[in-house]
């Protein structure tokens, strides 16, 4: 694998015209780049930010068909969503795993009400059914969640769904599209799409944020996979386009894995407001959330609202004892979905916004994807090749995709986050026992070590602090405060392994403190 920054530079200089060209790294860019270089198109990909820096990273941490998508009546999108899981578990089991989940019940007629509808989501699984739902007495569910609220409490619902690593599967995405010939670049602006006489596009220019040199590409098509920011890159191509996307902000808060108090999930289906709430147990922490606010405003890295903050402590004190406060908060953090906008209506109901994803040919030929979710990138990314091959008329070629391993895939387990590097594992141990002083631990009470910043320069891209800290390790969304900490010691590493100097190494720490603030309160 050559996965190196400058060496893909080099191959943007050096390479006459692309055959694929894709803006965006989140999930759907790197699926997308996934299958296009697997099937042996010339691929590229350029990413403003760092891969998987926005909504991709900041996910619930599930791989799944959607229990509320179901109940809403969305078959179709459960269904595609559910054989999609199955085909994560196959694909990347270093980074996915089977989570227990429980729902508690208070009346009789929600217990069965849910248990039909969960026998429903198994039956729609077919073969790649990862567990079987069944019906709790009062006495599992308190077993099974030993925090639970027991006034009132009559039984429950246990079911099985999916949970994963999003930022770790998002670079081994990279990797193994780099590994099938892709060039894939972070850091990296889309400042101009370019048009041959006819007005359809054939190329774009970019600004790499590091050199601040430009470069202009060639492309027989170029895919628009933005995210919350496909407008952006569609009023490149249109200046009078009007915005399809309306965002709808996921707010999470993270703290201390005793608040639930084992490795059983809680489902909570029917909030104080209709929306759904999750406590999922999730490396060694306990993620709650998520909220669904609509945005009108996009950005890179949004921030909780205190009313959705509020919301979700105000929720898990209804369910919990000993619920967790303000002060137990570890780190707090919100991606923003890329929802298709309704066009009438009300426009403040996230529920009337598509779940599902959109495919879009403009009049130019750019292709844009947006929508979906991350359980379904694999089929988005060969729905939106095929579309690509369609328009373009680029040589037909079959999607390989279906059943190949993600870069990292093994079937053997590790203990603790050590988990998620897969078959890289063995890279990091070398370099811990060739140089003992890398098996230093960033922070005293976790278990990173300066190896995997080594790794992570040298096998990973990392450009900034931000990229190790929050998306190669989780350190920034486990717990903020001990991240900045560990902070001066990360940075001096990785200063020596990219070759910056001490104003470098300045700089990062201050952006580093400033973006911590916002997953703090």
């Amino acid at each position: 694998m050559n996965f190196r920054r400058d060496d893909a530079i080099k191959a943007v200089k050096s390479t006459t015209e692309w055959d694929i060209t894709i803006i965006g790294g989140g999930a759907t860019g790197l699926g997308i780049a996934v299958d296009a270089a697997s099937r042996g198109y010339k691929t590229l990909l350029v990413e403003k930010h760092d891969f998987a820096n926005g909504t991709s990273s900041k996910s619930t941490k599930l791989v799944h068909g959607g229990v509320r998508y179901l109940a809403n009546g969305d078959v179709k999108l459960v269904y595609s969503a559910l054989k999609e899981r199955g085909l994560i578990f196959q694909n990347a089991p270093h980074v996915s795993f089977v989570q227990s989940f429980v729902i508690p019940s208070y009346s009789w007629f929600n217990k069965l009400k849910f248990l039909i509808g969960l026998k429903l989501y198994d039956w729609m699984a077919g073969s790649l059914r990862i567990g079987k739902s069944v019906l709790l007495s009062k006495d599992q569910v308190v077993e099974k969640l030993p925090h639970i609220k027991t006034k009132k409490l009559i039984g429950g619902v246990q079911y099985f769904d999916g949970q994963f690593d999003d930022a770790r599967l998002a670079i081994n995405l990279a990797q193994t599209a780099s590994e099938y010939g892709a060039t894939l670049i972070n850091y990296s602006d889309v400042i101009e799409i370019s048009k041959n006489e006819s007005g359809q596009v054939n190329g774009l220019t970019f600004r790499d944020r590091e050199s601040q040199e430009s470069h202009t590409v060639k492309s027989k098509s170029v895919i628009n996979a933005t995210g919350i920011f496909v407008d952006d890159i569609l009023k490149l191509d249109t200046p009078t386009h009007k915005n399809l996307v309306r965002p709808s902000q996921g707010a999470h808060i993270v703290v201390d894995k005793h608040f639930l108090g084992n490795v059983d999930a809680l489902m909570i289906p029917e909030t104080s407001d209709g929306r759904v709430l999750f406590g999922v147990p999730w490396h060694d922490k306990v993620l709650l959330g998520t909220t669904d606010t609509p945005i009108d405003a996009h950005q890179i890295e949004p921030r909780p609202l205190e009313e959705e903050i509020n919301f979700i402590l105000t929720t898990a004190q209804q369910y919990l004892e000993n619920a967790p406060t303000r002060k137990d908060i570890l780190s707090i953090f919100a991606g923003l979905r890329p929802l298709a906008a309704p066009t009438n209506g009300d426009g403040n109901s996230t529920k009337e916004i598509s779940r599902d994803h959109k495919l879009i040919k403009s009049d130019s030929n750019l292709i844009t994807i947006t929508g979906g979710k991350w359980t379904t990138y694999r089929k988005m990314g060969e729905e939106t090749v095929d579309l690509c091959v369609k328009t373009t008329g680029l040589a037909a070629k079959p999607c390989k995709t279906t059943h190949l391993a993600i870069h990292g895939s093994t079937t053997i387990k590790n203990e603790g986050h050590w988990q998620v590097y897969g078959s890289d594992l063995p890279h990091i141990q070398a370099l811990m026992r060739d140089q003992p002083e890398l098996a230093e631990k960033l922070h005293e009470n976790y278990d990173f070590r300066l190896a995997e910043v080594v790794w992570s320069c040298q096998a990973e891209m990392v450009v900034k602090l931000a990229d190790f800290m929050a998306r190669r390790i989780r350190f920034l969304l486990l717990d903020a405060h001990a991240s900045l900490a560990a902070a001066p010691k990360v940075a001096q590493v990785m200063a020596q392994q990219l070759g910056k100097d001490d104003q470098w190494i300045a700089k990062e720490l201050n952006d580093y403190t400033t973006l911590v603030k916002n997953y703090t309160i």
